[in-house]
């Protein structure tokens, strides 16, 4: 490894001659000196970039102690490593002037004086020499290290790369998939993630293939780089700092690791197209045994007791099965193949196919398939399917999957005027139409509905007692222990509110006008009745039975 140029370095070199004019500690000598320059402005610090070795002949330097320790103030902030007085006949100075060191020892900055025989220029030419054997150093490092990857990526499998990376750099290495689990690292010991890098790699993730992401975290540096040619495959966690050379490489790591995780995805097809023939099997039964579905779901790893089917339309999947020609309908199932790929190393059991004949009969319509009843749908739908039509179907046992792969298809033309994914629950066919609506357009029926109540006085207390009322099926003594009131009381309020509005609550269309906007005032949220169902608006009775 390289050691940067110090200038402990410099002072050490005899045909530079330099010395120090003051007891410089030790770990001011150990400064890295990055550039040398030479001014005798007598503010110089604007043109410094930092690190700079800076020469001066003295020519306009203050004499006096308050203008020395400016100047040299000057230079500190600059970001100069260390000053140097050049000597000599004909030079303003033979010795460094007593203020200037004084200034130089109180501010902790390096003063050394460079002697009458020796120009500016052999020490400039010093310090680049040094930096360019520095650099060259890197560089052959980097490409050491490139080659030793490169070999490494002729094996079998991502460990032998992250091994070699860790070996040369001293930096750890880990490949995640896009959800965040481990595929490989460099360290056998190593079985999860660092728990303060899950929120770097769900942020990278995210965003694909475009872009990376650092951070510190307890006092660790991070890093996490996607993988991948036209989709994201995988994740690069970096655990440490590397140095310049093995920065240089990370592009090369990224490369032959994105390369190998390609490969794993076209080997791992066979194995994807048996899964997806699976489903066909599993779906193709209009009655399937319970035993034999239970089997099936086993066999891939999916032990989930219930399951729930899931249909999402990728780009271009409704002109693709309808067998629109051209290159779109090519491209279109080619992305439906990949986003269904996408879903399958996401989703246990990975039971995903892609129905729908697009040109030349390629699949490319919609991607149905089956995951367990406690995945995170909406989370996975998120990640790999975003922004795209989607419908959940109900939980159900592995037998009648396809009753749950029919209900969710319907929804996708929910699901495509929501603007994301539309989940059917049982009880819910109330909360879909209030979700479909405009806001302004149902509040503006509710006020309509109820504005005669809105006027009355004590008009909040004749709108929950209706409420209440119709929640609880018409049921007045369940009426009468929700609010707190006596049963007659229940009675007047409402024969108040109906004389308001004009309306008659055993009359089912002014009942359900009067369910919906109190529904509404409330901001669609479902109301639970005996055992946590939503409870229907109940069936028209005549007050007082």
């Amino acid at each position: 490894m390289s050691v940067p140029l110090r200038i402990s370095d410099l002072l050490a070199r005899p045909d530079l001659a330099l010395s120090v004019t003051y007891d410089v500690p030790p770990r001011l000598l150990d400064r890295t000196i990055e550039a040398a320059t030479v001014s005798d402005l007598p503010v110089p610090g604007k043109w410094l970039q930092g690190g700079e070795l800076l020469m001066t002949i003295g020519l306009l330097l203050p004499s006096d102690p308050a203008a020395c320790r400016a100047y040299v103030r000057e230079v500190t902030e600059g970001g100069a490593a260390c000053l140097a007085l050049g000597l000599g006949q004909g030079l303003p100075y033979q010795e460094a002037p007593a203020p200037l060191v004084a200034a130089a020892e109180e501010a902790g900055l390096p003063l050394l004086t460079v002697p009458d025989e020796v120009p500016f220029i052999a020490v400039t030419k010093a310090v680049f020499d040094a930096r360019a054997d520095e650099q060259r150093e890197v560089l052959h490092r980097a490409f050491a290290t490139q080659r030793r990857l490169t070999a490494a990526a002729a094996g079998d499998g991502l460990r032998p790369m992250l091994a070699e990376w860790t070996a040369a750099t001293g930096v750890g290495a880990a490949v995640l998939d896009p959800l965040g689990r481990l595929l490989a690292t460099g360290d056998r010991a190593q079985h999860t993630p660092p728990p303060q890098a899950r929120d770097l790699v769900e942020r990278v993730a995210a965003r694909g293939l475009r872009g990376s992401a650092s951070s510190t975290a307890g006092g660790q540096q991070l890093e996490v780089q996607p993988l991948g040619a036209r989709r994201l495959r995988g994740l690069l966690l970096l655990t440490g700092r590397p140095d310049d050379a093995a920065r240089s490489v990370v592009p090369g790591l990224v490369s032959l690791l994105s390369l190998e995780l390609e490969r794993r995805h076209l080997r791992d097809e066979p194995e994807r197209r048996r899964r997806s023939a699976l489903l066909s099997e599993l779906l193709a039964a209009e009655d399937p045994a319970a035993d034999r579905a239970r089997d099936m779901l086993h066999s891939v790893g999916l032990t989930a007791e219930r399951v729930r089917g899931v249909v999402v339309e990728p780009e271009g999947g409704r002109e693709a099965a309808d067998g629109a020609a051209g290159e779109a309908g090519e491209a279109a199932a080619a992305a439906a193949q990949e986003m269904a790929a996408d879903l399958a190393l996401a989703i246990p059991g990975g039971l995903v196919r892609v129905t729908g004949t697009g040109p030349g009969g390629t699949p490319g319509g919609l991607i149905e398939a089956v995951v367990g009843e406690d995945l995170d749908v909406r989370d996975v739908l998120a990640r790999f399917a975003p922004h795209r039509p989607a419908g959940i179907g109900p939980a159900t046992a592995p037998e009648a999957v396809r009753v749950s792969l029919r209900q969710a298809a319907g929804l996708l033309a929910v699901s495509r005027s929501a603007g994301e994914p539309a989940e059917a629950r049982q009880s819910q066919a109330s909360r879909l139409l209030l979700d479909l609506g405009d806001r302004r357009t149902l509040h503006g029926y509710a006020d309509s509905v109820l504005g005669p109540l809105d006027l009355a006085d004590n008009g909040e207390e004749l709108i929950a007692t209706l409420a209440a009322w119709l929640e609880t099926g018409g049921a007045w003594d369940a009426t009468s222990r929700r609010l707190g009131v006596h049963r007659h009381t229940v009675r007047n309020r409402l024969d108040k509110a109906m004389d308001l509005t004009g309306r008659r609550l055993d009359d089912p269309d002014d009942r359900f006008d009067l369910w919906l906007a109190t529904r509404i005032r409330r901001g669609g949220a479902a109301t639970t009745g005996t055992g946590g169902r939503p409870t229907p608006p109940p069936p028209p009775t005549r007050p007082g039975r």
